[in-house]
């Protein structure tokens, strides 16, 4: 029997979750738990963590996972690391949707760095307004430059106080378009932009907006992964999940 653990939280994740519930095929579909409001979905849905490679090996064999499919942010690095060492450990097949890379184009300003890091060293010396389109999860590190503005767009407002001196938040749920990242980046007077290369066509918005401007981009390079079996379309991961019966491990 066909059943499969949909690993979501993202756009292409919704999508999937759509064609899978009107296959009729048997699936779950999982959320991180990081956000308080998530999108509906026409599965069943869990949401948390699993407790590691040991805690989800134990859920697949539970719960008679024949199939994972992981469709989560090109940065949950740990969930995908975990879903390749859980998935050879239970011989469940494993396959990931995931959304092509951002390339730059003529007119970008772009400095690639490996990490959160690297981007804070990046920024200028001098005072900057920036644009922090980074989510919630790693902010922090942002405050060894105090020196700077720095404009968050977050999907829930913050609990407690931001840990930057001199932030403010927008809260707002993609996709956005270029008018909308044009006007934003206006009204406050951004200099720089930091973002992480999420791919996909939902944030590309700020990247366009940054090209029409001049401003420049650090773009923060995707984690390094082990191999997995990607398809970067819905349809050809529905075309696996009818032709993956007889194919065993990652």
């Amino acid at each position: 029997m066909t059943r499969i653990l949909l690993l979501g939280g993202t756009t292409e994740a919704s999508l999937l979750a759509r064609a899978l519930a009107g296959s009729g095929m048997e699936a779950v579909y999982s959320y991180a738990g990081r956000t308080a409001a998530p999108v509906a979905q026409p599965l069943p849905v869990r949401i948390g963590g699993f407790g590691g490679v040991a805690g989800l090996v134990a859920y697949l064999k539970a719960e008679g996972i024949s199939h994972v499919v992981d469709a989560t942010h090109p940065f949950a690095a740990q969930m995908s690391r975990n879903a390749v060492a859980a998935c050879a450990e239970a011989d469940v097949p494993l396959a990931v949707l995931q959304r092509s890379a951002w390339q730059a184009e003529a007119g970008d300003s772009w400095t690639h760095v490996p990490d959160i890091a690297p981007a804070v060293a990046a920024l200028p010396d001098s005072p900057a307004r920036v644009f922090l389109a980074i989510g919630k999860q790693t902010l922090a590190p942002f405050a060894a430059k105090p020196q700077h503005h720095y404009l968050l767009r977050l999907v829930d407002p913050p609990e407690g106080t931001l840990p930057l001196p001199d932030a403010a938040a927008v809260i707002a749920r993609g996709p956005f378009d270029l008018a909308s990242d044009l006007a934003l980046l206006r009204e406050h007077r951004i200099s720089h932009i930091v973002a992480k290369n999420a791919g996909g066509a939902g944030a590309s918005a700020k990247l366009e907006a940054a090209r029409i401007l001049g401003l420049p981009v650090i773009l923060i390079d995707r984690p390094a992964l082990p191999p997995r079996r990607i398809f970067a379309e819905v349809a050809d991961v529905m075309a696996w999940l009818g032709h993956a019966g007889t194919e065993r491990g990652v």
